[in-house]
């Protein structure tokens, strides 16, 4: 059977979220798209009171794509963030083949894990016309389904993920778990200890 370690990736393997920071770098970048700041804010507010789902204004808010060039500004934005990848994920550093599971969008994630030679990427997907997202957000029980659907059978090694919340659900395959802190350090802890159903 297969061996491979599973990650999360925003302040899982680099330290900081992805997807925000790619909108603060496109909005130096291309100033223009300030002009969906009161249409994201909006958004978000309807998610924030319960009106819309995460999965509405995720795709929402990504609606700026549509007005830039989105892999020429993908690949400058990786060019300027990939040394922050912690160095224990180095692809020479690496066991065992590496599953990336990750909420964040694909148009932003395939050009990284491309780089650092990453076995399957498992994540959100969005149209890169519009930034909406094409099925369901990639994560917490979605991550499972997902995984189950691409990855199919094999021996789960190690999981890492900085969230004990959201990620449940992938730690619960992993032989071994790893909380990852804000520095980047891996702290080991027995999952039937951290979450005792």
């Amino acid at each position: 059977m297969k061996e491979i370690d599973v990650f999360d990736f925003d302040k899982t393997l680099i330290p900081f979220d992805s997807g925000s920071r790619f909108w603060l770098f496109c909005l130096v970048r291309n100033p223009w798209i300030v002009f969906c700041l009161p249409y994201q804010v909006a958004v978000m507010l309807l998610y924030i009171i319960g009106i819309k789902d995460l999965t509405f204004a995720k795709g929402r808010f990504f609606c700026f794509v549509r007005f830039i060039n989105l892999e020429k500004n993908v690949t400058k934005f990786w060019d300027k963030y990939e040394g922050t990848v912690f160095d224990w994920f180095k692809n020479e550093d690496r066991e065992r083949p590496a599953v990336v599971i990750s909420a964040s969008p694909d148009f932003l994630l395939n050009e990284i894990c491309s780089r650092l030679n990453v076995y399957k990427l498992i994540c959100t997907v969005h149209n890169p016309k519009n930034g909406r997202i094409i099925g369901r957000n990639c994560k917490r029980e979605e991550k499972i389904r997902r995984f189950n659907e691409e990855v199919g059978r094999c021996r789960v090694v190690n999981v890492c993920s900085d969230s004990l919340k959201s990620d449940k659900w992938i730690f619960s395959m992993g032989e071994n778990c790893f909380h990852i802190q804000k520095n980047g350090e891996r702290v080991p802890f027995i999952y039937n200890e951290v979450y005792k159903d």
